[in-house]
């Protein structure tokens, strides 16, 4: 696939690449973690009260050995994830406390069931192609919720899982049960379908201690990380897009070299996630069509670079599925998926800034996203699509659509929605006159009746009960569905 949209010039990509380096030798990083000074102290760089200074040197030693490209597996082989060049996938994302209840349209806080419910409806949409837990579950205890995301997502799609966990130990317990899941450490590791995403890198500069412990021990073990860094345009970045991009550039590569200095070879993702900041209240803004054009921007810098990348589209500050979720969320998806972003989360559910999720908006985002996956196959061109021939044939008669290459071509041109209304208004009244909102109410509620995840298996699930702390019912995904754990 060609890259169709690039908010920045070589010789801007250029720019932005030497500012951050400058940066880094010159402004620096604050690292207060002595496993990570260690590490960047051993390979040259400079440490001076706090803060550590990388020079270019050492920012080429760390891309030299940093993985162009690599599997983010499913438990199922079609839902693999090849990481990397022109591969542009989008799926969930976010930490939102707060989740709309799929019956009342109410807002209340997720629970780990919902957790399990929306893992079940994304299996089933087509479009969305990974799952980051969207909400963090409030009814179990905050110890045990890093292993039960993965658990309850584990077992309710074969698509790639990505979570954040907050502590080592729960890196080591969350690869043991995907391990056993797997079949052994070697299965996981040639195939592995989890990830992570670490907020180490803390804007501006500054790499938080516990969440760095976190990354070196997800780069330890050779499993996917993403290297996540958010800052926010005129409060912890500059408020000009081209200073955050340099600033968000500095830190990702800081982060880069880190893990590859660490654990060479370690598949990271580089995840420049900018955004901004609304100036009447200093509040965190995603919906803004200036977050999209930095989010490619940040693709163009990760492919400057050879490093996969990992970003957000599909943010906005709406409260429910409305005109202002639909126009926000489709601009920022088309701009990253058309800017060529390999990883694209937030995409799918978010609301509220993050905040919030709707069941019925992931039915919506994965007709957005289908129709942005449309526009990255761009237009057929070859003979047969040209259609001289049919054309010579049917000028006269003036109507094509009897003709076998209709036929053949009306299925494979055309995207076709299923949320989206295309009835004569007489046709839609008489079926009720619903909104969108309500038509992918209905389609959800379906869904998750209807649709049967694969499992992990009872023998399986039996041992990953006795070992851990599994809050989850023990029931199969489609008691889940049924269910609903909506309440």
């Amino acid at each position: 696939m060609d890259v169709l949209y690039q908010p920045l010039s070589r010789a801007e990509t250029t720019t932005i690449h030497g500012t951050a380096l400058r940066i880094l030798e010159e402004i620096g990083v604050a690292v207060r973690l002595e496993q990570a000074i260690s590490v960047l102290r051993s390979h040259g760089a400079r440490v001076d009260d706090g803060r550590v200074y990388i020079p270019p040197s050492l920012v080429e030693k760390g891309l030299a050995v940093t993985p162009r490209s690599f599997l983010m597996a499913g438990r199922d082989v079609k839902d693999d994830l090849h990481i990397g060049g022109s591969h542009v996938y989008l799926g969930t994302g976010g930490a939102a406390l707060t989740v709309l209840d799929l019956d009342s349209g109410a807002a209340r806080p997720g629970t780990i069931r919902d957790v399990a419910a929306l893992a079940h409806l994304v299996d089933a949409l087509e479009n969305i192609h990974f799952y980051l837990r969207p909400c963090t579950p409030q009814d179990i205890p905050p110890e045990t919720a890093d292993l039960n995301q993965f658990y309850a997502a584990l077992t309710n799609t074969t698509k790639h899982v990505m979570a954040g966990v907050f502590s080592p130990d729960a890196v080591r317990d969350a690869i043991e049960m995907a391990a056993m899941i797997a079949g052994g450490r070697e299965c996981l590791q040639e195939r592995p379908f989890i990830s992570f995403v670490t907020s180490c890198l803390v804007s501006p500069l500054r790499m938080g201690t516990e969440m760095t412990r976190v990354l070196l021990e997800v780069a330890r073990n050779h499993i996917p990380v993403a290297l996540s860094s958010a800052p926010m345009a005129g409060s912890t970045s500059p408020a000009t897009l081209a200073g955050t991009l340099a600033q968000v550039h500095a830190e990702q590569l800081s982060g880069i070299v880190l893990t590859q200095l660490a654990y060479p070879g370690a598949p990271v993702l580089y995840g420049a996630i900018p955004s901004l900041t609304d100036f009447r209240t200093m509040s965190y803004l995603g919906g803004g069509v200036e977050c999209g054009m930095m989010n490619a921007a940040a693709a163009q810098m990760a492919r400057f670079i050879g490093v996969p990348n990992y970003n957000s589209g599909g943010l906005t500050e709406a409260k429910t599925p409305d005109a202002q979720a639909g126009y926000e969320k489709a601009f920022s998806i088309c701009l990253t998926a058309l800017a060529g972003s390999n990883f694209i989360h937030h995409a799918a559910g978010m609301l509220e800034a993050m905040r919030a999720v709707a069941y019925e908006q992931f039915v919506i985002d994965n007709e957005i996203i289908g129709m942005a996956l449309r526009l990255l196959r761009g237009i057929d061109m070859n003979n047969e699509t040209l259609a001289f021939e049919v054309i010579r044939e049917c000028a006269r008669a003036g109507n094509f659509a009897a003709t076998p290459h209709t036929v053949k071509f009306m299925r494979q041109q055309y995207f076709r929605p299923t949320v989206a209304d295309r009835q004569s208004r007489e046709s839609w009244a008489l079926a009720g006159g619903p909104d969108a909102r309500e038509r992918a109410r209905r389609m959800a509620k379906e869904i998750l009746r209807t649709h049967q995840p694969v499992g992990i298996g009872d023998v399986t699930d039996r041992e990953i009960r006795r070992r851990f702390d599994i809050r989850l019912p023990a029931c199969d995904a489609a008691t889940v569905g049924k269910e609903r754990a909506l309440r």
